[in-house]
């Protein structure tokens, strides 16, 4: 005797693909992480992680470029070595570049709260580049006012101090902004969106 059996889905295709995708840009974060150039003493690396942060708020919303995020610290957190030039740790997380990698969490969360306006997604091509460079643009300034002055705590430096040190970042982080939004806007986002 032969017994039918109905499949039940379990979970959602735009579950599946959400899901995939915020992989997709964890382990991306955690591949740019290591092109990176190393700062004297205590400084952070120069990276281009920044530019999977942004794509992560772009391109997803707000749960799962959050999600994305939580996936990227605490697979470093972990062990993996996927923090910058292979680092990786509870210890990094605490150290003095601890702030900006928590800061990536809340400004990928913000960048994708401002373009998609909700928990849910909407279609990039709906959304004015004014908008996604305005919120990259919050994004960035998020990064810098968590990440700063957790830096200048750990090393024991002054707010200025710590700020001033920070400012030939700016410039990087805002090319890093323009390629993205330019990906973006051009559609070429190809293996991403499907």
């Amino acid at each position: 005797m032969s017994e039918s059996h109905e499949s039940v889905e379990l979970v959602g295709d735009e579950t599946v693909q959400n899901l995939a995708l915020a992989a997709l840009l964890a382990a991306l974060t955690a591949a740019l992480a290591q092109v990176s150039l190393p700062m004297p003493g205590a400084l952070p690396p120069v990276t281009l992680q920044t530019t999977a942060v942004f794509l992560a708020g772009l391109v997803l919303g707000v749960r799962w470029a959050g999600f994305s995020l939580v996936v990227y610290l605490l697979t470093g957190v972990a062990g993996a070595p996927v923090f910058a030039q292979g680092h990786a740790g509870l210890g990094t997380l605490l150290g003095s570049t601890g702030g900006f990698l928590l800061g990536y969490l809340l400004a990928a969360t913000l960048i994708a709260a401002v373009v998609h306006r909700g928990l849910g997604t909407r279609p990039l091509s709906s959304v004015s580049t004014a908008t996604q460079v305005g919120a990259v643009c919050l994004g960035i300034v998020v990064i810098y006012v968590v990440g700063t002055p957790w830096m200048a705590s750990v090393l024991g430096w002054s707010l200025e101090r710590a700020f001033t040190v920070m400012l030939p970042y700016l410039p990087g982080d805002l090319v890093e902004m323009v390629a993205v939004v330019a990906l973006v806007r051009a559609g070429d986002l190809g293996a991403l969106t499907g």
